[in-house]
């Protein structure tokens, strides 16, 4: 027996069934050729999230089309809206998983010797910071000079994020001024001071440069050290 083709009109006419599971293996099979041979979806999504990342970091997010990221990854351009509704939603995507990331990261890492005084804390705190942002260069680029370009609702998110990472730094800041260990006119400029500070290294430093990683930490922490100090 003949179930007839994808055009139910067509079956219709030809007096052949139009069952309707047979409609959704059809509507299956044409959604299946918007991706170009070899392509898996499993796979798919991560490729598009690292080629936006990568295409956003190299020429900015409003210079890069959502058919220029479907080329990278090997996907005709509807496919991409398998993946993601529209280009704004992959941006605040992309910075929505770096800083849960990097709290994520930061949270984990909070070792017994910050328990000891503020400034340990505020040492790990900072070479924490360097050793997460050398690693992810593209994402910290798009995560602080990309905000410009998410809507209101999306940039409220991303805020209360980087709220809650400062909001870590400022606590040391505190608890050393209580202490009596750091001397600070302004938490709320100190907080953002030292983060900007520290992540300044991602734009100049190279593994192939004069300094190791770990002399850059050595580095950037005495200079931190110094801005905070009694």
């Amino acid at each position: 027996m003949s179930f007839g083709t994808c055009d139910p009109v067509r079956n219709a006419r030809q007096g052949k069934p139009n069952f309707g599971f047979f409609l959704n293996i059809c509507s299956v099979n044409v959604t299946g050729m918007a991706r170009t041979q070899g392509s898996h979806s499993s796979s798919t999504g991560p490729k598009i999230r690292a080629a936006a990342q990568s295409l956003f970091a190299q020429h900015g997010y409003a210079a890069v089309s959502m058919r220029q990221i479907a080329a990278q990854v090997g996907v005709q351009a509807g496919a991409l809206y398998n993946y993601t509704p529209d280009k704004q939603t992959l941006l605040f995507d992309l910075m929505r998983q770096h800083m849960e990331d990097l709290l994520n990261a930061r949270r984990a890492q909070v070792g017994p010797n910050e328990a000891e005084s503020a400034v340990h804390a505020l040492e790990e705190f900072a070479r924490f910071h360097i050793r997460f942002h050398l690693d992810r260069p593209d994402a910290v680029f798009i995560a602080y000079m990309e905000l410009r370009n998410l809507t209101e609702p999306h940039f409220e998110q991303i805020e209360a994020l980087r709220r809650a990472y400062e909001q870590e730094l400022k606590d040391i800041l505190n608890a050393g001024v209580d202490a009596g260990d750091f001397v600070i006119a302004d938490l709320g400029v100190a907080t953002r001071a030292v983060i900007a500070m520290l992540t300044g290294v991602t734009t100049w430093y190279r593994d192939s440069g004069a300094l190791s990683r770990a002399e850059v930490e050595d580095v950037y922490w005495h200079m931190v050290r110094k801005s905070v100090a009694r």
